[in-house]
């Protein structure tokens, strides 16, 4: 899934996630490097129990009620859902590769049935030393209620996969049967995204209102002790996790929107982490060097950024149009300009990310810089260029609005590359600062805007995009705004394509039919793909533990974090 980075193969699957993702090009002039997109192994420390830590965390989260749209910040789900809530697939480093494995939350692999009248079973047997920090078990009656408050829930943030659940059998505690009516080749995404929430404390509460401001309960590691709004979010030690009980004693997040600001507190000690995106200002900085601070790059990344338009509103309502929008860009120069020294200047060819490679193929590559083809696209649908050099049609110019996160100086200086390059090809582009829960609690469920520029993360490795652009998961007053086709998109024939791609379970028939859906999706540019933003982590020498997880974050391995012994 993906999660606009608000927040979102066996599978990959994407959740829509928004955040400001941004990493500029000197990272590999740090001091003390310890690895590079080419050897991204974290060095060894020795690590000693107690002690706490601070990390700085880039963005604040909506919500902690993980399914509902407010949910949606990546940065809420490394920092609380992952630590607290257990799910059944984990993605962990196999020969090389980040691939779903069965968590300690199962005894194995959920047996999978596929029946002769096409549904599709799936039986998971919970670990019996699994328990919720209350000390009551983890049981079926968990599975049940979350797929329900998933299937049947409105402002559900994504639904892919729980929509097709047509019975659920937990009649035994220690053992859940799930039926879908058709079968999904993402299975695995099911209670791993999302995780699992406790029924015996949320059943018949108002989930949303228990969950909003953070909770008290876990089926993790760790425990939220306290959420400060506008300032932290703190962690402790869950008492009755039947697992790896965590090193440290607590863990603070401090929110630092500013990436100088973060910076400055890393160099001087008051926090010990950063998973920054580092923006323009501290370029100096970084090319300063950093003493005393150990860091990881990685390219292989889930983090998508594109230009998302939208397919309802004028004038991106125009195939033609937004045809001609893709040729007026050179994609590439930007890449350049913002990732080449660390190796990336070349742009992205797939809504499907480096995380799940099998999947895309390259068909965004014809369209590359060519204003010949822009005219010829335009005129044929009927604009001409008026006394400004504007195209217009009908009264109407092709002016629009791109949404952008404010602060984000990396993608400030995006959009006015873009702003020099679409007035080059007559289209007038404005710029309009907002945040980030304005842009993904309304104005993109809502569809109130033109284009924007903002980054899908994938959540899981699996390759399915009907999240994205099937037009079942358009939000509307109907569904409860549930879904993240923001976008609008409705191309004749690719819920088609998207669904076999969710439902094929021959992997190589499975790759053609994402082929095939790339195309189609090349052809009509609902949106169009820009980057893939690399991973960077940077930690104080005094800490141990930090690896990157391209999938399921920075955080993914806290408890073993600690400091160094």
């Amino acid at each position: 899934m993906s999660k606009s980075l608000h927040r979102t193969v066996v599978p990959s699957s994407r959740r829509a996630l928004v955040a400001a993702l941004a990493v500029t090009a000197l990272i590999g002039s740090l001091a003390a490097c310890t690895s590079s997109p080419t050897n991204p192994e974290p060095s060894e420390v020795a690590i000693v129990d107690g002690g706490e830590i601070v990390i700085g965390a880039e963005q604040e989260p909506d919500c902690a009620d993980w399914i509902a749209t407010c949910g949606g910040s990546i940065w809420g789900t490394w920092i609380m859902q992952i630590p607290t809530l257990p799910g059944v697939f984990q993605t962990r480093q196999s020969d090389g590769e980040w691939v779903p494995e069965p968590s300690d939350l199962v005894t194995g692999e959920p047996e999978v049935v596929v029946a002769d009248d096409g549904t599709q079973t799936i039986t998971y047997s919970i670990n019996p030393e699994a328990v919720w920090s209350d000390g009551e078990p983890i049981t079926s009656a968990d599975f049940e209620y979350t797929a329900l408050q998933i299937r049947d829930g409105d402002d559900i943030f994504d639904k892919t996969g729980y929509d097709r659940i047509s019975a659920i059998d937990a009649s035994d505690p220690a053992t859940v049967t799930v039926t879908l009516d058709s079968p999904y080749a993402g299975w695995r995404t099911l209670f791993s995204v999302y995780g699992i929430m406790p029924a015996h404390l949320l059943e018949g509460q108002d989930r949303a209102a228990v969950m909003a401001d953070g909770y008290d309960f876990s089926g993790g590691p760790w425990k939220i002790e306290n959420w400060t709004r506008g300032t932290s979010v703190t962690l402790v030690p869950n008492e009755n996790y039947w697992g790896e009980k965590p090193h440290l004693d607590k863990v603070t997040f401090l929110f630092l929107p500013d990436t100088t600001a973060a910076f400055q507190a890393l160099k001087s000690g008051q926090v010990s982490v950063l998973y920054p995106s580092p923006q323009l200002d501290a370029l100096t900085q970084i090319d300063a060097g950093l003493p005393g601070i150990q860091s990881q790059v990685d390219a292989r990344s889930g983090n998508l950024e594109a230009i998302w338009l939208n397919n309802a509103a004028a004038p991106f309502d125009s195939v033609a149009v937004r045809q001609a929008l893709a040729y007026s860009i050179d994609r590439d120069a930007i890449v350049k300009r913002l990732f080449g020294s660390l190796g990336i200047d070349k742009a992205q060819q797939s809504f499907n990310s480096p995380m799940v490679a099998p999947f895309a193929s390259d068909d965004f590559s014809q369209y590359t810089l060519d204003l010949d083809k822009v005219d010829e696209l335009m005129e044929g649908d009927g604009w001409k260029k008026n006394s400004d050099d504007v195209w217009a049609k009908g009264g109407e110019t092709a002016t629009f609005s791109i949404k952008t996160l404010a602060g984000n100086k990396r993608r400030d200086l995006t959009v006015q590359v873009l702003q020099s390059q679409l007035a080059d090809a007559g289209f007038e582009m404005t710029i309009d600062q907002v945040t980030p829960a304005d842009l993904f609690g309304t104005i993109a469920p809502q569809g109130d805007f033109q284009a924007g520029i903002w980054a899908l993360v994938d959540t899981f490795p699996d390759p399915t995009l009907s999240s994205t652009f099937s037009s079942v998961n358009i939000p509307s007053e109907a569904n409860g705004f549930s879904g993240i086709n923001f976008y609008r998109t409705d191309i004749p024939g690719l819920d088609d394509l998207l669904g076999q791609v969710d439902s094929e379970i021959d992997t190589d028939a499975r790759i053609s039919v994402s082929h095939d859906a790339d195309a189609l999706i090349a052809e009509n540019v609902p949106s169009l793909p820009l980057d893939t933003v690399p991973n960077v982590l940077l930690w104080s020498d005094k800490v141990g533990g930090p690896e990157i997880n391209p999938v399921d974050g920075p955080f993914w391995n806290l408890a073993e974090w600690g400091l160094a012994g």
